[in-house]
């Protein structure tokens, strides 16, 4: 499936996004339910896209932002390295190099440019991300709801700012899905527990699900060798369908 280019009015000037649209709209004139899908540390990569072709294939409008346009120069995605330290050395830098209020900003504005696109349905519009882009989503999402424009749904993989994250964790009241691996170098699992505290208020948000995948790392949905992990990712998008299917249903 081929994605489309839109760009995406910001406050500082639009950037790029690449759209994909569902297959189903060749024979309906109805509108879809549309996702905003956030990239990890790497950008824009093959697997990124290959995800969002997927949930188009689902029936989801589905619109990735470009983060990483802002960079002088702008970069579109990292191939994978072979050696992979240097590989993630280089993700970690071009991720800190993006402000993180303009990266929130930027995922607010490709929601609003989704949910105004004529194919979408603007009241089921969400926003899902993973790695600093699963945390992201949850920090757009926030943002998005103080504003009065809350997204439909919430899906975030590994979110690894999520531990900075948790006093904001009141404004996000979507439905949400918050996936991780219990092997996770990068956010241990004292930190899921907290994470999960918070997003749950407690155990007390059944709109929340939290799934734990036993002896996943971070990234674990990557098909980087160094990072995938088969089953966990397997079960994970089976887990990410469902959840999709009963909180933002196509058709």
């Amino acid at each position: 499936m081929t994605a489309t280019t839109l760009p995406i009015p910001t406050d500082d000037g639009d950037i790029p996004g690449l759209l994909w649209l569902p297959p189903s709209l060749d024979s309906t004139d109805r509108s879809v339910p549309g996702l905003v899908v956030l990239q990890e540390i790497f950008g824009l990569t093959e697997y990124i896209e290959q995800r969002c072709a997927q949930l188009a294939e689902l029936g989801y409008a589905v619109l990735a932002p470009q983060l990483f346009a802002r960079l002088d120069p702008p970069v579109v995605g990292l191939p994978d390295g072979e050696d992979f330290e240097s590989w993630l050395g280089e993700g970690v830098a071009l991720t800190q190099a993006l402000p993180w209020e303009r990266a929130e900003a930027d995922a607010v504005a490709a929601l609003d440019a989704l949910r105004a696109h004529e194919a979408v349905d603007a009241d089921r519009a969400g926003i899902m991300g993973f790695c600093c882009g699963g945390g992201l989503a949850f920090s757009a999402t926030a943002t998005a709801s103080e504003q009065g424009k809350a997204p439909a749904v919430l899906v975030s993989y590994y979110g690894s700012a999520l531990p900075t994250l948790l006093e904001r964790a009141g404004s996000v009241t979507a439905p949400s899905l918050h996936v991780f691996g219990t092997d996770d170098a990068f956010i241990p699992m004292e930190q899921v527990g907290q994470i999960r505290e918070a997003v749950t208020a407690g155990g007390t948000r059944q709109q929340v699900r939290f799934e734990l995948h036993e002896g996943a790392g971070h990234a674990f949905d990557n098909p980087h060798p160094a990072l995938h992990h088969a089953e966990a990712a397997q079960r994970a998008w089976m887990q990410t369908r469902q959840f999709l299917g009963e909180e933002l249903p196509v058709g």
